[in-house]
This record gives C-alpha cells, sequence and structure tokens, in this order.
C-alpha cells in the first residue's frame, strides 16, 4: 500500500518526547490510539504549538501598542568640588546633594492604524499556527493508518498460511496412510512433502513480514520492546463505499471548505495584505501626545531671613533733610526644607503635542511596500498551486479508489472460484482421482488468490480512509 504524501512527509521523523511502555507489559494497540498517540506526541506537532504560544505573544504585544507608556527616572547625585559658601561668600571645596523625579506619560493618537493592523495580523498569525498543526496531524494520520493497515494485512496473512498449514498437514498424514495402504503411489507422498515444506516456509515468511511490519510501526510510537507490542483485533470490513457516489468536484469543493492546508493558504493571503497595509501606514502623519512631571531636592543648607532686623540709612529727603532709614533683617543658616514641602515648591508640568510627517528616508518605505506587493502576489500563486495540487490529489485518490474496488471485487471473485477448484481438487485427492501434483496446484493457486484478495482488501480501505479524510470525517471517525 503506497499513498501520495507531501515531500516533507517523506522525510518526516516520527521522534516521540515518551520513553515507550514498560518492559514485559504487553500493550495492544488499536488503530485510533495509534494515531491519537502519534498526533499527541510527534515532535514536529509539539514544535509547531510553540508557534502558537509566540503567535499568542505576539497579539499581547499588539494589545499593549493600545495603551500609553508611562515612564519613571530618578537620580541622585553628589557634586564635589569649588562652590561658594553661603556663610562666607567664599569659594570653597564643599559637597552638595541633589535629587530629581520625573514621570513621562506618552500616547499615541494617529500612527495610520498601526496598531489595529498589527492586532488584526497577530489573530492571522494564531490561525495560521493552528491551521499548520491541524495540517500536520492529517499527514500524521495517514502516515500512521497505513503502518497499521499493513501490519494487519501481515498478520492476517499469517493466520491464512497458518490455516494452510494445517489443512497441508492434515493432507499430508491422509496421504502418507493411503501411500502405506498401497492406494497412491509412493510419488503423491514425495509431493506432499514438498508442499508440506514450501507452506512450512511461507509461514515463516509470513512471521517475518508480519514482525517487520510491527517493528515499523512501534518505531513510529517509539516503543522499544517490540515483543511486546501488538495490534488490536479489530474488524476491518470493507465500508465507507458511499462516499464514491460523490464526484470528485463534489469533493474537491467540500475539501475546499474544511481542508487545514488551504485554510492556511488563505491565511497566509490575508497576513501579506496586512503586512501590505502595515507598510503603507509608515508613510502616514504620526501623532503624539505627551506628558511629564518633574521636581528636584536639594540636601544643602540654606539661608533664611529672622524676624530681627536693623535700620540701615539709605539717604536724605531732598526737600527736608530727613534721614531715610531701611530694615535689613538678619539671616541665619538653617537645614534643607523637608522633602515633600521640596518636591511641591519645585515641580513644573510639560505636556503637548508632537506631530512626525515622514518626507524622505532614502525610498525604504517605498521599496517595502513594493516587497510587500510582490509578497501578496506570491502567496495568491502559492493558494492558487495549493489548489490545484489539492484537485489533483482528490482525483488521483478517487481514481486509485474507484481502481481498488474493481480490483478488490475482482479478488473475491477469482478467491471464491479458486476455493471452489481447491475443494473439488481436494475431493477428487481424497478418493484418488487426482494426483498430488493436481492438489498441489491447485492449493497454490487458492492461496495466491486468498493473499491477493487481502492486499487488495486493505488497500482498499487504505483508500477509502484517503477519500473521507479529504471528505472531512474526523479523525477519531475514520
Amino acid at each position: 500500500m503506497k499513498m501520495r504524501n507531501k515531500p516533507y512527509l517523506i522525510a518526516l521523523s516520527f521522534i516521540f518526547l515518551c520513553a515507550g511502555f514498560s518492559h514485559g507489559q504487553k500493550k495492544t494497540w488499536t488503530l485510533q490510539e495509534a494515531i491519537e498517540h502519534a498526533v499527541e506526541n510527534n515532535v514536529q506537532i509539539r514544535q509547531a504549538y510553540l508557534n502558537v504560544l509566540d503567535a499568542q505573544t505576539a497579539k499581547r504585544d499588539a494589545i499593549g501598542g493600545f495603551l500609553p507608556s508611562i515612564n519613571m527616572s530618578a537620580n541622585h547625585s553628589w557634586n564635589i568640588g569649588l562652590n561658594q559658601n553661603i556663610t562666607t561668600g567664599l569659594f570653597e571645596d564643599v559637597t552638595t546633594q541633589f535629587t530629581n523625579a520625573s514621570v513621562n506619560v506618552g500616547i499615541d493618537i494617529y500612527r495610520g492604524r498601526q496598531n489595529v493592523l498589527q492586532l488584526l495580523r497577530s489573530n492571522l498569525a494564531i490561525l495560521a499556527s493552528q491551521y499548520q498543526i491541524e495540517d500536520m496531524k492529517e499527514d500524521v494520520v495517514l502516515y500512521v493508518a497505513n503502518g497499521y493497515l499493513q501490519a494487519v494485512f501481515n498478520r492476517e496473512a499469517l493466520h491464512t498460511e497458518q490455516a494452510q498449514l494445517k489443512l497441508t498437514e492434515v493432507e499430508f498424514k491422509r496421504t502418507q496412510e493411503q501411500v502405506n495402504a498401497g492406494i497412491l503411489p509412493e510419488g503423491d507422498l514425495y509431493e506432499m512433502e514438498a508442499v508440506l515444506a514450501t507452506q512450512r516456509q511461507e509461514v515463516v515468511v509470513a512471521e517475518n513480514q508480519y514482525m517487520m511490519a510491527k517493528i515499523s510501526l512501534a518505531q513510529l510510537l517509539l516503543v522499544e520492546d517490540y515483543n511486546q507490542f501488538e495490534i488490536a483485533e479489530e474488524d476491518f470490513s470493507v465500508s465507507g463505499e458511499e462516499i464514491l457516489v460523490q464526484t470528485p468536484s463534489e469533493l474537491v469543493d467540500k475539501a475546499l471548505n474544511h481542508r487545514s492546508d488551504i485554510k492556511l493558504a488563505q491565511t497566509n493571503i490575508e497576513i501579506a495584505q496586512t503586512d501590505l497595509s502595515l507598510a503603507k501606514s509608515v508613510t502616514q502623519p504620526n501623532l503624539t501626545g505627551f506628558y511629564s512631571y518633574s521636581s528636584r531636592i536639594s540636601y544643602a543648607d540654606r539661608l533664611v531671613q529672622t524676624d530681627d532686623f536693623q535700620l540701615v540709612p539709605l539717604g536724605f529727603v531732598e526737600s527736608t533733610n530727613d534721614l531715610v532709614l531701611s530694615p535689613v533683617y538678619d539671616k541665619e543658616i538653617a537645614s534643607a526644607l523637608p522633602i515633600a514641602e521640596q518636591f511641591k515648591m519645585n515641580d513644573g508640568h510639560n505636556f503637548g503635542l508632537s506631530l512626525n510627517i515622514p518626507i524622505l528616508n532614502g525610498f525604504l518605505s517605498k521599496n517595502n511596500i513594493a516587497r510587500n506587493k510582490i509578497n501578496v502576489e506570491r502567496t495568491k500563486f502559492q493558494y492558487k498551486q495549493q489548489v490545484l495540487d489539492l484537485e489533483n490529489s482528490i482525483n488521483q485518490a478517487y481514481n486509485d479508489t474507484k481502481g481498488a474496488r474493481q480490483a478488490f471485487k475482482a479478488a473475491q471473485k477469482t478467491l471464491e472460484a479458486r476455493k471452489k477448484a481447491y475443494t473439488y481438487a481436494q475431493n477428487r485427492f481424497e478418493v484418488g482421482a487426482a494426483n498430488a501434483f493436481e492438489f498441489s496446484q491447485a492449493k497454490l493457486q487458492f492461496e495466491s488468490a486468498q493473499s491477493a484478495w487481502l492486499r487488495a482488501k486493505y488497500d482498499y480501505i487504505f483508500k477509502i480512509k484517503i477519500l473521507e479524510l479529504y471528505f472531512g470525517i474526523p479523525m477519531n471517525e475514520l
């Protein structure tokens, strides 16, 4: 059984994080359990979930772009060196301390809708990441289902060979008894010995093929103890043939509405268009509002005026010659004012609007717009190619399924005919009307028909599963 996958699926490495199941404890896996385990533990899928987290973080960044920016700063400085002594008026080496503090608030009033576009893009990026995960899951489902059905096919082939071996052993004993009784020639016994040896060899080959199929499937699930790995006895009868009632165009229309790879391609177009709008918004004027509050504190001593004063003559009145006196208040050194009082006395406010109009930036904006336009066209072509690939895949899968159904029905008719021929040859051989060679030939043809029927059956089942996945049937219903 073969399936068509995307190129990256061929190189898909199913390495899982779990350490497998403990040795000595047999685990029987159903198809659904194998699929769920693969989907939950595939490393590439788990890495893709990190992309969702990145996109969600980018969304929080975009939401934060609507909020004002608030920053507070403060500094404390020591000034050591030559400064004027306030008491003597002389320059001396003194140490003074100052504290400055400020709060700044800024808000975008208009930025060419960049904030809105960033939020839109982040939402689209989240969608794209989720679609990518679903697309990977769909590929994993097909890959695991193919490996599982291959193992089931080999198991049933083994059961068939084992059943044939038992029948051959019975026929060999009967032939031996008839040869000993002189009913059949000794050559028939030699022929049956060869048939029995061949049948035993076929059982060994079937056992090896079944074991290799189990090992391949176990490796996909990282089950290290292959001997303790078993697949469940599930009934995989041919079902779901009603999907072939749909036409390929109906299947394509259905797939276009639900397939994750198509949704991903559509979302990539929207992301590219949003990036183009963002590139254009950079050329728009930016209007921002700002406000700042600041104050300072000094820890130096200060001269303060007291209530004591002296009258100092200033001169005489020219008309009366009276003496003019002026009070001169005494001053004293006092410690610095309380911090809260200084904050109130020395505070200041600054607010306003800032307008930035882009005029020329070396054609960077213009070239960025051109690049984003190209990217929009690129994503549109990628979407068209994705649709064409999907149409081709569905038409191919549809025709493959119809061909598999015809092959299965033909194999079924061949098996029925070969079974009748085998039964007839067996009856003739038992009564001596046919020799061992004729019987062995009928048996060989019957076994070949059984093998062809089994292979056609599981090939048909798998191809139906592919169509069901295209049609949108959930993984747990496959």
